[in-house]
């Protein structure tokens, strides 16, 4: 035991005041989590990405949100009752519910938010997510003179939202814990235009607010004293790094750089659970890895050439040899564990040998023209990431079987991405969709002629549009899906994408994070975890 004597005590008084002082500067948690990529955008109502998502469940709260385990729980909203036909629910927003700068957040920002999101001026990517409520469609499509007031959002007071349904719709409350949901602060929006965005302009009714956003360095965010639950928020800063470099984004993990990562290089994987044990998470994620092709363009309009690049894929050699077993080989669009859904279609060369599947994938080019003096030449785009790379090359590769001649093109997320949305060029891209809500529509939407933020491709059936129709007027969830595998069986067997894997999370976790929690929907709220010292 240390003694202090007289001559000692000043000393050792001035030590232990400069220790509280230090203890005091060091009680502000600061959590450094890897993303994606940078963002393209936080205006919830233009985003789309993952990387985005991560961003926004901490920067804004919709009615409902996603607990850490992946539940759907109340958000601003404390309860809400659901009429009998359930085409209407009314929701009570908590009285204590505040934006970052005192405002109290009102049912009124809710009915400005939605019609802003659907709103065709807006130009949300998303706005179809919302269709489900009355007459969004017809105002989102300008069709038959529908106006935004006639969107079915009603302001009864300041704390009660009642929302009418065109039709019953069983995933409408987990539809709401999307980014399409999310409120803006209507003064903000009206003061500043699109720079409501910007830092210096921000306000936010979530648990944190957005500080500093460096392009290709950090976004920055800290906790929202006004949030109704700041109380239990136990983290004070956010940093998020984009991390695409998977392997540099291990290295800072390790040298404790990061408390989080996003993903981990598939290559690495079995070297990182050796090293790091139960650091590395892996578990179930609702998602399929895709390749789109561009069915409008010649000659993949002809559906010989999307069915031999698709048959000769080795999916089982690229999910356990380049992907390290974290993902699952992928014969059809809907991932497993979907919600109120059966058994999903895949293709039926799913269980043929390797040997007949490479000879009919020959005689299918042969038949559409292509051959030794005239072989197929693709060019195949992708985001840049270690483990896209070594996909692209595998499948490029595998093609080589057909004499198919593959060159690359790669970009940061945020360009690629762009580009799929707004309509570019491209033969072939890479893509990942994972679910915003557990059923099969939200995979099958992405296929539908009109939804032109996410048919990149541009593929268009009539019968499968027709298809979905009918299953959103069926009431009867199991006829709906009845409906629904039909229009699932038409993917499979026309291939406007290439189905390659079924996604899993995979973190890296430090010890001193509490409360992770990996689940099916990947919503990882920082709110509800801690960090130990």
């Amino acid at each position: 035991m240390f003694r202090i004597t007289r001559r000692a005590a000043p000393l050792a008084i001035a030590a232990a005041l400069a220790l509280a002082t230090t203890t005091v500067a060091q009680a502000q948690v600061t959590f450094h989590r890897g993303n994606d990529s940078d963002p393209e955008t936080l205006d919830a109502h233009k985003t789309s990405t993952v990387s985005e998502a991560h961003l926004l469940r901490d920067l804004s709260e919709g009615l409902v949100i996603h607990h850490i385990n992946g539940t759907v729980v109340p958000g601003v909203a404390e309860s809400w009752t659901i009429s009998p036909d359930g085409k209407t629910y009314t929701f009570k927003l908590r009285p204590n519910a505040k934006w970052s700068n005192g405002d109290a957040v009102k049912a009124s920002d809710f009915v400005f938010s939605l019609r802003r999101m659907v709103n065709p001026e807006t130009g949300a990517k998303y706005a179809n997510i919302l269709y489900p409520i009355l007459n969004a469609e017809k105002i989102n499509k300008s069709d038959g003179g529908a106006k935004l007031a006639d969107l079915g959002v009603t302001a009864i007071d300041d704390t009660t939202l009642e929302i009418k349904l065109e039709r019953s719709t069983p995933y409408f409350l987990e539809l709401l814990t999307h980014q399409t949901g999310l409120p803006v602060h209507p003064a903000s929006v009206e003061k500043f235009g699109s720079d409501f965005v910007k830092p210096e302009n921000w306000v936010s009714n979530g648990a944190y607010v957005l500080k500093e956003f460096v392009p290709n360095s950090h976004i920055k965010l800290e906790k929202n004293k006004a949030f109704h639950d700041a109380a239990n928020v136990k983290i004070d800063t956010v940093i998020y790094y984009p991390s695409p470099d998977l392997a540099a984004a291990a290295r800072r993990f390790q040298a404790g750089e990061l408390h989080m990562t996003t993903d981990i290089p598939a290559d690495q994987i079995k070297q990182l659970r050796e090293k790091l044990g139960d650091q590395v998470k892996i578990a179930p994620y609702l998602g399929t890895y895709f390749l789109i092709i561009n069915s409008s363009k010649k000659p993949f309009d002809d559906v010989r050439v999307r069915q031999a690049l698709s048959m000769v894929l080795d999916r089982e050699f690229i999910a356990d040899e380049i992907w390290g077993g974290t993902m699952l080989p992928a014969y059809g669009v809907i991932p497993p564990n979907i919600g109120n859904y059966g058994t999903a279609a895949e293709a039926d060369f799913k269980n043929a040998s390797p040997l007949d599947r490479e000879e009919k994938a020959k005689q299918l080019l042969k038949d559409a023209g292509f051959g030794p003096s005239m072989p197929l030449k693709i060019q195949l785009r992708y985001n840049t990431t270690d483990n896209n790379r070594r996909t692209v090359i595998a499948i490029a590769e595998q093609w080589k079987a057909l004499g198919v001649e593959t060159s690359f093109i790669n970009t940061d997320g945020k360009t690629h991405f762009a580009l799929l949305r707004d309509g570019g060029d491209f033969d072939i891209a890479r893509y990942g969709w994972i679910g915003d809500f557990s059923d099969p529509q939200n995979f099958l939407f992405l296929f539908l002629s009109d939804n032109k933020g996410f048919n990149s491709g541009k593929y268009n059936n009539p019968t499968f549009d027709g298809l979905l129709a009918k299953a959103a007027d069926e009431i009867d969830l199991t006829k709906r899906a009845a409906i629904l595998r039909e229009a699932d069986a038409i993917l499979a067997a026309e291939v406007p994408w290439i189905p390659v894997m079924f996604y899993s999370s995979k973190n890296l976790v430090s010890p001193k994070l509490v409360g992770f929690q990996q689940n099916l929907r990947g919503a990882l709220p920082t709110r509800f975890m801690s960090l130990k010292p």
